[in-house]
């Protein structure tokens, strides 16, 4: 059975989500779900998740799973609060214990933040096998963006994270806490080598002047025309040009807020005695 997959793209962080689901009225697993948030205002609204919820009631589907990739740091996750609307299990790398240490220490964060991906209901392996209703998914361990990236395998199709972009704007930065494009290369290549009409889909596309927004490809477009990691491309090169372009890019804009939502499954951090809850901004570290 080939799965449904349902897009949804929001402009304002080139974020794609997923909703991924059997045959209407069945099961459904969502992937990378967005949050709205205003950073001049610090404020969250859920536009963008309820478009989701409104898909899958429309199509009759019961959660099963809340996926994510990695944990984000151009975007807030709306994991939890799609929990709370359509229940489901969030998931994400056995590995994500690694990357909430690194910013427990960078956020300096207090006692109630214990860096043992508790805040996830499943912490998944690689190699492991999800069921989503009729369909199967497997898990590809893919770091070098972060060092707990996943990808998902669902029958004939691949959700890539961070991993990958479109050819035209080539692949992730590995410059992040953690990352590493050694790691990355490698990760890449163990997708590059599935059959070539994979199809890959993104969690992202920035929308180069050319064109319009796109997120999926297969393999063989990507090992033909990938600017990064075509066919040809050694992992020294790669790691070379990688190294250099990370070196001029900016911060993501959401990157202090997101990860300290992100690591928590898209739960906010605790409130505090007058029922406010903070984000913390680190200075001059980062």
């Amino acid at each position: 059975m080939k799965p449904n997959i349902e897009a949804f793209f929001d402009p304002v962080t080139g974020t794609v989500s997923y909703v991924v689901y059997d045959q209407p009225g069945g099961r459904c697993a969502i992937i990378d779900p967005v949050l709205d948030y205003d950073p001049k205002a610090s404020r969250t609204s859920t536009g963008g998740a309820d478009k989701l919820i409104a898909f899958i009631m429309d199509k009759r589907l019961t959660t099963e799973w809340i996926l994510e990739t990695h944990a984000h740091a151009d975007h807030i996750s709306s994991a939890a609060y799609l929990r709370r609307k359509l229940g489901g299990k969030t998931a994400i790398g056995k590995e994500i214990p690694e990357v909430q240490q690194t910013f427990k220490k960078i956020f300096n964060l207090g006692p109630e933040f214990v860096p043992d991906g508790k805040n996830f209901d499943h912490l998944l392996a690689d190699g492991e096998v999800l069921t989503i209703g009729k369909l199967t998914a497997k898990v590809i361990f893919t770091p070098g963006h972060t060092p707990a990236d996943l990808s998902y395998q669902c029958e004939d199709a691949v959700f890539v994270g961070d991993t990958l972009f479109m050819p035209d704007l080539g692949t992730a930065r590995a410059d992040f806490p953690g990352g590493d494009a050694r790691r990355l290369f490698r990760s890449i290549r163990k997708l590059l080598d599935l059959p070539p009409e994979t199809r890959l889909f993104m969690c992202h596309d920035y929308l180069p002047p050319s064109r319009g927004p796109r997120w999926e490809t297969t393999v063989a477009e990507q090992r033909v025309s990938n600017i990064h990691v075509h066919d040809g491309v050694s992992e020294d090169e790669f790691v070379a040009l990688r190294t250099a372009r990370d070196r001029t890019l900016a911060m993501p804009t959401l990157l202090l807020p997101s990860v300290q939502v992100n690591i928590r499954a898209g739960q906010m951090p605790p409130l505090e005695e007058n029922g406010v809850s903070y984000l913390k901004i680190p200075l001059n570290l980062i």
